[in-house]
């Protein structure tokens, strides 16, 4: 299997204490200790995979910008957007948060990298042919210090500093357990990114 395509990643000037500052007006004290967990553990963890530590710190802070905004305003951005709407998103608008976090972290903070953008993007239901920086931060938003310490996460933190495509299935399989307890449906995107990980576990990650 041919390795996905990595872009190039070159340093951009964010403003740390600017964005920080937003997000405070923005979302809860406890997504921001969520969001600042994903930028801590992107950030060490793309050295171990040949990743830009920057970029990851990047794309973790900025990953969660539209958390929490309303469905009404998720679904209009997505229409003004030209963003693909599908029965479940339909449904459940708070999955767009991620595409609408890509958006913002463009025209909010100048964000234009594509690796950047598309990690952004691709942090709650993956993509499949995702790069990895898409998948770091896939990854680092499930594992990060406030997710807690079961053993299912003591185990997919340590996998995550050696394996990235097998973290991402396991990732999966972990977002799928919780989902079917809750009963609540699960996004056709996310099977896929599940067995396209599955065949880079099998055939491509060394």
């Amino acid at each position: 299997m041919p390795y996905p395509h990595v872009m190039s990643v070159a340093p951009i000037a964010l403003n740390r204490a600017t964005v920080l500052a937003w997000l405070e007006t923005q979302v809860s004290p406890h997504r921001l200790a969520h969001i600042l967990g994903v930028e801590v553990t992107a950030q060490a963890l793309a050295p171990l995979h040949g990743l830009d530590p920057q970029a990851a710190a990047i794309a973790g802070l900025l990953h969660d910008l539209a958390k929490f905004f309303p469905p009404t305003r998720l679904l209009a951005m997505a229409q003004a957007e030209g963003i693909a709407l599908d029965p479940v998103l339909e449904q459940a608008p708070h999955l767009l948060h991620a595409e609408i976090s890509a958006v913002l972290a463009r025209e909010q903070f100048q964000v234009q990298d594509p690796a950047i953008l598309n990690a952004i993007r691709h942090h709650t239901l993956g993509c499949p042919g995702m790069p990895p920086l898409s998948c770091l931060i896939f990854v680092a938003d499930a594992i990060e210090p406030q997710r807690g310490n079961d053993p299912i996460l003591v185990a997919l933190r340590q996998t995550s500093r050696t394996h990235l495509y097998q973290s991402v299935r396991q990732t999966c399989d972990m977002v799928f357990q919780h989902l079917l307890a809750q009963h609540k449906t699960i996004h056709p995107r996310l099977i896929e990114t599940r067995n396209w990980a599955l065949q880079w576990e099998k055939y491509g990650e060394k």
